[in-house]
């Protein structure tokens, strides 16, 4: 028997209302969400860069602490899925269609517009290269470690709801199960949609970008709320097969095509030219990692504008993303160690991503520097990728390939996210019923299509920057709490 209480009839009903406003009056809902974010990046973008600090220390002093070796689970649990499967579950969940939507596009907007070399030189490219794989490497996975770690303890380990708010019972006792934990949980349904929704318009502005680019149907609002329908329908009948049939199956067919694509372009693209770059961009991002963490530019205003447009975005879109995808990556880590899940779910993402944005964002800057598509530049952020692939053998092979890959990651993304609405909202139930997720399901569309309507791309990146902020302090108050609990438990432990 599944519990629906306080929390899915509150989120829902809020959740309806946010849609309404949108429908109603799209421009006074980007001008409110556009004031708050413009007041939250410039007073409290300092609080962002230094809590992910704080996930990225906790995480790595964890793996290699005396708590690596305690389970997620009883003792002499084994892991529920093989090592394949569940990394592919991850990062289909944990990146999905944001590293295939800024492969390419981001290195080159850094090119152009760099926060501290001459534009579209030498410099700028190794700096380009330098700030994509900072933006999508340790700190982005210690957000989603902190939170999946905290999650998979205390429901595999203590037996507690697959909730947010059950983490903090070790500081708050019963109170996790009373009001104060309906608001936690309330606060990390709606990151949850937020986090997503800015995913999924991103998916169906970059689908809706390469069809366009290759057919002459155009890339407008109305193409991209085609597409929106059409793959909402596609994650329900794969949500309605339930984990270990749609997503599981989604997943593996998401790194299948990520590898080939990826594989592809080393290939038919500078092949050397990646190595070479790919081994310069890791030292150069392993040296500048100290300061690059704790960079906040206050002596230079638009260096500083830069990090609030870029850091600061990325790392509220990614605390935003961290319930959904820290309660999925908990679900399917149960009986893991804690040091092969924090070496799995943080190096080996981070290493995957560096190599993505190289490949792809590497090969774009080597068209620009040598001339041979200078207009990479000039393109819409959504059709970079397109434009790349326009000077490759084989190019519309590889089109069509980066199409289904987006596609494919748009669904498990979503299919992925009504599980996990679903889950926090009946009270962590590991099989949350078809007809909760259905309702979650359409929730979401609706969300991405209002935010896209209201003011595009920019609208999304409100959206995550307004709902991450309450959910961050969550986060930095549930490492004391998990913290505490495994105090408790290894003192227990040793003295059996």
């Amino acid at each position: 028997m599944h519990k629906i209480g306080k929390v899915f009839w509150i989120s829902l009903f809020i959740s309806a209302i946010f849609v309404l406003w949108g429908v109603i009056a799209p421009t006074n809902l980007e001008s409110i969400t556009s004031t708050v974010q413009s007041f939250l990046t410039s007073q409290f973008g300092w609080f962002y860069i230094l809590s992910v600090v704080i996930f990225l220390v906790f995480s790595i002093y964890l793996m290699f602490s005396r708590y690596g070796s305690m389970r997620l689970g009883q003792t002499g649990e084994k892991p529920e899925y093989n090592k394949v499967t569940w990394f592919a579950m991850l990062f289909s969940a944990g990146m999905g269609i944001g590293i295939i939507f800024w492969g390419a596009a981001e290195p080159l907007a850094h090119f152009a517009s760099p926060p501290n070399a001459q534009p579209e030189t030498i410099a700028a490219a190794q700096n380009a290269l330098r700030a994509s794989v900072f933006h999508w490497g340790l700190q982005t996975w210690s957000i989603y470690t902190v939170i999946a770690l905290s999650i998979a303890y205390f429901k595999f380990r203590r037996g507690a709801p697959g909730l947010i708010s059950s983490t903090f019972q070790p500081l708050i006792g019963n109170r996790a199960n009373g009001w104060i934990g309906n608001i936690i949980d309330i606060i990390a349904v709606f990151a949850t949609i937020f986090g997503v929704a800015t995913s999924l318009g991103l998916g169906a502005s970059q689908i809706s970008g390469g069809i366009s680019y290759v057919t002459d149907i155009k890339n407008n609002f109305s193409t991209q709320l085609i597409i929106i329908a059409i793959v909402t329908i596609l994650f329900m009948l794969s949500a309605w097969t339930g984990l270990s049939k749609g997503i599981k199956y989604l997943s593996n067919t998401n790194i299948a095509l990520a590898v080939l694509l990826l594989v592809l372009t080393i290939v038919l693209g500078p092949t050397v030219f990646i190595f070479e770059t790919f081994v310069s961009t890791i030292g150069n991002y392993i040296n500048s990692l100290p300061s690059l963490s704790f960079q906040m530019a206050s002596f230079n205003e638009e260096h500083n504008n830069w990090i609030q447009d870029w850091t600061v975005f990325y790392w509220a879109w990614f605390i935003a993303w961290s319930p959904f995808v820290g309660t999925f990556i908990a679900r399917i880590s149960k009986g893991r160690t804690i040091r092969e899940f924090i070496f799995g779910v943080l190096f080996i993402p981070t290493i995957f991503c560096a190599l993505w944005f190289v490949v792809f964002g590497g090969s774009s800057l080597f068209q620009e520097l040598n001339g041979i598509n200078t207009g990479l530049t000039d393109l819409a952020k959504e059709e970079t990728l397109f434009g790349l692939f326009e000077s490759f053998p084989y190019g519309s092979l590889l089109t069509i390939v980066a199409i289904l890959l987006i596609s494919t990651f748009f669904i498990t993304s979503a299919d992925s996210a009504t599980f996990v609405l679903g889950m926090q909202t009946t009270n962590g139930s590991l099989n949350p019923p078809n007809k909760i997720k259905m309702i979650w399901g359409v929730i979401q569309a609706a969300t991405a299509s209002v935010l896209l309507t209201s003011g595009g791309l920019g609208a999304l990146q409100t959206a995550s920057i307004v709902s991450a902020f309450p959910f961050a302090f969550i986060l930095l108050i549930m490492i004391v709490s998990l913290f505490k609990a495994l105090k408790e438990d290894y003192q227990a432990q040793s003295n059996i």
